[in-house]
């Protein structure tokens, strides 16, 4: 195409390890013109990154080829491009946006240093001058009192400044050309939403074009012009957004379309016993300054939370980042200290010590945001849902504890015979699988669930909301289900409670709180993630 700013023509991409060649992308071909913004959607797997990458040549050569194809920018091929050639695009005329900014940012330097240094390696910019122009990177994202961010590192920053940021270093050299690789995923609705306007604003104020990848159908109807669909290395649809929406052809591309989580969660019903209670529930941090680290201050990160959890019920919480969820959460199950009464099937646990808490552990069980993260690489699934067997119930052989093993697998959807198999063998969705066998095998009667769905593809979400439903049904199971994706926690919350700053902005039965919510906070969260009447998102934050 003539007026083509990028043109993947015929690409293939090939990889080779212990003499075997596995085939991620398979002859696809898209153009993104001037101006536009193009979406690769798919699943985890289905090549998105690996296109991207190929573009700037990111990928592991020479374990990784390109059998075939060809991509112009500009109308020059970069597959053929020297790597000096390559260097003077990359970060000049083509940036990219990772998913996970905290791994692409340097822990060890700070904001200043990192925008400065792209600044001196492409424009020869440095001292007051890179100053100058890195407050003004910073400004155009949105970051508040830039000056005062200069000397922070990433860990400093939330989520959302940190992809702030991220979006800063992009546009530091002017580029053409944006691909943006999964940027909001992990944020929560309202930044994310934050987050894509930032681009489509900017993106228009400098006349780039934008690669879009995402997982995400919601995302792509807000931003992109024209959609790929991608699924096992091919492109199976392409088309204008609105067309691609209104009338899909390719039965994948439907698949995508109704994969959002859906269903009633089962319902609530009062004469059920109290599983877990709270009254008045704090979690303060101090805050030390001075030669004697005398406390002047304190982070309320939960303060003065009510709730009560019947046993087949899902509380639902939700909120930003830093609003207290994670910290409540743990807080009801003892893994952090606080304040104020804790109730467990009616015996108070709140000044139990973790040695008192060991022998009602079984009977509380967490699932984690990060499958990877929270299952041992060096350990084979059957040690790892079997763990907390030989803690807990030593009596068992080790016939009985496997066979235990096998019918948790079962139960989530797992073949038994993978139990030999380690973490790094299976899928996000049957790692996250395996995590809720994990607190599972040891029959519970109350379940913390901290963003179990947040890292995982649309259709993996509805998937993993349904056996949740599913095992809540069968075992009379008590949820605090902990979620920035009030798609997630309406199929699967009766109640909730909407958390800011650490205090309850709004509770109440949760066809109530997303029917008519009664705080502008709540109206906000529900605008973007519904894509509702918008609110002024940045007024009620402040």
């Amino acid at each position: 195409m003539t007026d083509s700013l990028l043109s993947v023509r015929d690409l293939s991409v090939a990889f080779h390890q212990g003499g075997e060649t596995s085939v991620a992308v398979d002859h696809i071909s898209f153009d993104i013109r001037r101006g536009e913004t193009v979406a690769l959607v798919g699943e985890s797997g289905s090549g998105k990154s690996v296109s991207a990458n190929s573009i700037l040549k990111l990928l592991p050569y020479p374990a990784a080829s390109h059998p075939s194809g060809e991509i112009f920018f500009n109308g020059k091929d970069l597959l053929k491009a020297s790597d000096e050639e390559l260097r003077h695009v990359r970060g000049n005329d083509i940036t990219m946006i990772f998913q996970e900014p905290m791994t692409s940012l340097n822990p060890l330097h700070t904001i200043e240093q990192q925008i400065g240094e792209i600044l001196e390696l492409h424009q020869d910019v440095t001292g007051a001058a890179a100053r100058a122009r890195t407050l003004e990177l910073l400004d155009q994202v949105g970051i508040r009192e830039a000056e005062k961010r200069l000397g922070a590192y990433p860990h400093q920053l939330s989520g959302g400044q940190r992809q702030r940021v991220m979006i800063a270093m992009a546009l530091a050299n002017r580029p053409e050309l944006l691909i943006a690789d999964e940027p909001t995923t992990a944020l929560d609705v309202t930044v994310q939403a934050q987050i894509l306007e930032l681009l489509k604003s900017l993106k228009d104020q400098h006349g780039m074009s934008m690669l879009f990848i995402t997982h995400d159908l919601g995302i792509v109807r807000k931003i992109a012009d024209r959609v790929c669909v991608m699924t096992k290395g091919r492109i199976v649809e392409a088309g204008p957004t609105a067309e691609i929406f209104a009338n899909p052809q390719h039965a994948y591309t439907r698949h995508l379309l109704a994969a959002e989580p859906k269903g009633e969660p089962p319902p609530s019903d009062a004469s059920k016993p109290v599983v877990i209670e709270a009254k008045e529930m704090k979690v303060w941090f101090p805050i030390k300054a001075g030669f004697l680290r005398r406390v002047v201050d304190h982070v309320k990160a939960v303060d003065g939370v009510d709730l009560t959890l019947r046993a087949g019920q899902t509380l639902g919480v939700v909120g930003e980042s830093g609003s207290g969820k994670t910290t409540l959460g743990l807080a009801l199950t003892r893994l952090i200290s606080s304040k104020g009464r804790i109730a467990f099937v009616g015996q108070n646990i709140d000044a139990y010590s973790f040695r008192e808490m060991r022998p009602l552990r079984n009977r509380m069980q967490v699932v984690f945001q990060d499958p990877y993260g929270s299952l041992s690489p060096r350990m084979s699934i059957a040690d790892i849902v079997g763990e907390g067997l030989k803690i807990h119930e030593r009596a068992l052989s080790d016939d009985e504890r496997d066979a235990r093993v096998a019918a948790a697998l079962q139960e989530v959807g797992l073949d038994p015979a993978t139990r030999w198999r380690y973490p790094h063998e299976f899928s996000g969705g049957q790692r996250q699988r395996i995590a809720i066998a994990r607190a599972m095998v040891l029959k519970p009667q109350f379940v913390m669930l901290d963003e179990p769905t947040s890292a995982l593809d649309m259709s993996v979400q509805a998937q993993v909301v349904d056996l949740l439903r599913d095992l809540q049904r069968k075992h009379n199971l008590a949820y605090l289900f902990i979620s920035h994706d009030l798609k997630v926690v309406r199929a699967l919350a009766n109640e909730i409670i909407v958390m800011r700053h650490g205090k309850v902005v709004e509770q109440g039965p949760a066809e109530r709180i997303f029917n008519a919510p009664a705080e502008d906070y709540t109206r906000a969260l529900m605008a973007a993630a519904f894509n509702l009447e918008a609110v002024n998102l940045a007024a009620v934050r402040q």
